[in-house]
């Protein structure tokens, strides 16, 4: 087997690799949308075109919730807001002084 055959393999096995963990990301925020009201979910699909990570950190605190039952129904616009307060509260702050 040659180099290039050995590259082109790997490329196949990593694009693989790319399609099944985007699947999965693709189920979990499927499941997060089904607890979003309208309003929410506006407000997620705004949050996933600036910031992508938080998106992702939001949809799977809502799926968990989900699936272990704390969710029951459609959050509101504000509580997905409150949600989000909470994620930014979590985050260390460093503040540099000269």
């Amino acid at each position: 087997m040659n180099l290039n055959q050995k590259n082109l393999e790997k490329m196949q096995e990593e694009q693989l690799q790319e399609k099944q963990l985007q699947d999965q990301i693709d189920q979990i925020e499927n499941i997060a949308k089904q607890y979003l009201s309208k309003e929410a979910l506006s407000r997620y699909n705004n949050l996933k075109l600036a910031h992508k990570e938080k998106a992702m950190q939001i949809t799977i605190i809502i799926a968990q919730a989900a699936q272990s039952g704390q969710i029951k129904r459609k959050l509101t616009d504000e509580e997905l807001k409150n949600l989000l307060r909470e994620l930014d509260q979590n985050k260390k702050e460093f503040k540099i002084k000269k």
